[in-house]
This record gives C-alpha cells, structure tokens and sequence, in this order.
C-alpha cells in the first residue's frame, strides 16, 4: 500500500524568494538559487528543507541538523553547522510561518471533496440562495431562505438552517449544524460544530424549571476561524458576537448572549457563560472559564485552568481559581508552598 502524503504538493521556494518574503539576511555564500520544498523540525529536517532556530534549549538538535536552510537569530548562528545556510531574523517562528504558508497555501483552510460550485447529492430549498461557486457537498442541507456565498464551501452532512446568511469563501466543515446565525467572510467552522443552538437558560423552581425563550441569535464577523466540535449559544435577549479575527480551539462553549471582541484566543476547553464579555485581543488558556456577565477587560490574557468570576481590568493577565492579578496567585502560591515546608519540618522535629 503506498503512503499518501497530505497537503504536500509545492513547488518550492529558491533562498532568495524566502529572503524576500521574510526579509531575512542571508550571508554571502549561501547560494540564493537553491530551492526547498518542505518543512521540517531540527531533528528531522533533510537537505530540501528549511526549519528554524530560535531557542538554545534545542541547541543540540541545531548542531546535527541536515537542513538546507534555517532561519534563526544572530546570537545562533554559530550553532548551526556549515551545511546549513543561516537565514537571520528578529522572529525565526514568525518567519517560518511565513514561508510554510506560501509552501502550502491550500493548508490555511479545509480542502473541499467536491468541484467547486458543485450540489449533487445536497438538499437544497428551492428558496435558498447560492451564489455562484458556492459548494455543497454531498448529504448537505440547506434550508429555506438561507443565502450562502461565492466561494463557500458546504461540508458533507452540515445542516444550514433556515434564513442563514453565510458570507463569500467560508467553510463549514462536514457535519456542523448552523442556525439562526450570520456569518461574514472566510469564516472557518471546523467539523461537528453547532452553532446557533438553544441557549441554556432555565429559571429554577421546586415544581421544576422554566425554560426561557432564546430569541436571539448568533453574528460570526469575518475571518473567524472556529475549531471542531464546538459550540456557540443563540442569544436570549440579545445576539451572541465573535468579532473578526477571533480564533477559536476545538471544544470550547460560548454561552448565549456572550460578547466576543476582535482578534481574541480561545483555546480548548474554554468555557464562556451567559451574557459575559471579552473586549477585542483577549487571550484565554486551555480550560479556562468565566462566569456569567463579566468582563474581560482589553487586552488581557488569562491562565489556563482558571476561572473569571470578577470582571478583569484592561491589559491584565489573571490566574487563579478565582482568578486574580498573576503576580497575586505566584505570590500565595508560594506562600503555601513555605507554610507546607514549615509544618513538614516541624513534625520532622518531633
């Protein structure tokens, strides 16, 4: 059986194209008409590849690597071997990025199983409106007067509910459910995820509980990317928003009437309850979680496994349960940590 490699056809990039598009200094020498073809970590990097150095940690890995090319800091240069020609930048990772997106431009969002602008095998509503090159794949459903437009992809089994507008070169991946919700442009919702669902919002009572109407609904601004399996709440009362640019981790939960600024991070396991607010270029760690109605505050960024039960001022960065200013928790950390050590060595004495 032979092996496939994924996402893998390029046709390269000489030195002097990396050069340029990363502007990075290369010294003389370095024969600016050689070309790579892949990427590839330290350790495993060969003769037609590039990779990058930017941590001593790893200077082992750096002195052995069979790299044709690496971008790295000056203070490194040394560390490398001479078969492997020293590309200097201020952000190794930030340039080798660079470079594996211009390798690899059909890595930046899901490929399609079907031609461009195709529907057999969808089921479509006579009222719904595709622009043209817009794609449905196969076991798709489209609602009732849902709009989708050109260049956006319809994943195998996702449902698109009724009166969803959906903006031109998103991708819903195979099997998501979309409903009562407004998407921008190339908005990427990875697989199994549901969005535009009820919010959960009951009020209790001993003769059981209430269920409260969700007459809101979801606004997805452009160039969001949403990762697999998770979930965003229809509003209540109000719309629940993910501003532009805001990246989120698989299996993460906004609640309903949740406000999202721009250009946020949500990693994994993020859990946002009801009707709270995270202003533009937040930063929440893996399994982080805030209660309802807080805000979080511009700019912050919050440790993981913490939990916001306050609101979080500006340019602040929390952790915690409850979350509280960092330099606060490492100092009663560690003041734990002597009181431990003290009652350890005081029973040591008895």
């Amino acid at each position: 059986m032979s092996e496939p490699l994924f996402l893998r056809e390029t046709g390269g990039l000489t030195f002097d194209e990396i050069v340029k598009l990363t502007g990075a200094s290369m010294a003389e020498g370095g024969a600016g008409g050689r070309r790579v073809v892949n990427v590839a970590p330290l350790d495993r990097a060969s003769p037609y590849d590039i990779t990058f150095f930017d941590n001593k940690n790893f200077a082992a890995a750096a002195a052995a690597t069979h790299a044709a090319v690496c971008l790295t800091r000056a203070e490194l240069v040394g560390m490398l071997p001479a078969r492997t020609v020293a590309l200097v930048v201020r952000e190794p990772f930030k340039a080798f990025v660079q470079v594996s997106r211009a390798l690899f431009p059909e890595s930046l969002r899901p490929l399609s199983m079907a031609p461009a602008g195709a529907t057999k095998g969808a089921h479509i509503d006579e009222t719904a409106r595709l622009e043209s090159g817009a794609t449905a794949e196969p076991g798709a459903f489209i609602g009732a007067g849902a709009e989708i437009g050109s260049g956006t992809v319809i994943g195998a089994n996702a449902v698109i509910g009724p009166g969803v507008r959906i903006g031109r070169d998103c991708s819903i991946g195979p099997t998501t459910v979309v409903t009562n919700a407004l998407i921008g442009d190339r908005v990427i919702i990875h697989p199994g995820c549901k969005i535009g669902q009820d919010g959960f919002g009951y009020v209790m009572g001993g003769a059981g509980h209430l269920k409260v109407p969700q007459v809101g609904r979801v606004i997805i601004q452009d160039d969001v990317e949403i990762g697999a399996g998770t979930t965003v709440d229809r509003g209540a009362i109000r719309d629940t928003v993910i501003g532009e640019g805001t990246k989120i981790d698989n299996l993460v939960q906004v609640g309903h009437n949740v406000s999202i600024g721009r250009h946020c991070i949500l990693v994994a396991y993020t859990g946002i309850s009801g009707s709270a607010t995270l202003e533009d270029f937040v930063a929440m760690g893996a399994r982080a979680g805030a209660v309802p109605n807080v805000t979080i505050g511009e700019g912050s960024q919050i440790a993981a496994s913490s939990n916001v039960a306050t609101d979080v001022p500006p340019g602040s960065r929390w952790g915690g349960s409850p979350a509280k200013p960092m330099r606060q928790w490492l100092r009663e950390i560690k003041a734990v940590e002597r009181m431990v050590r003290q009652k350890d060595g005081a029973a040591a004495d008895e």
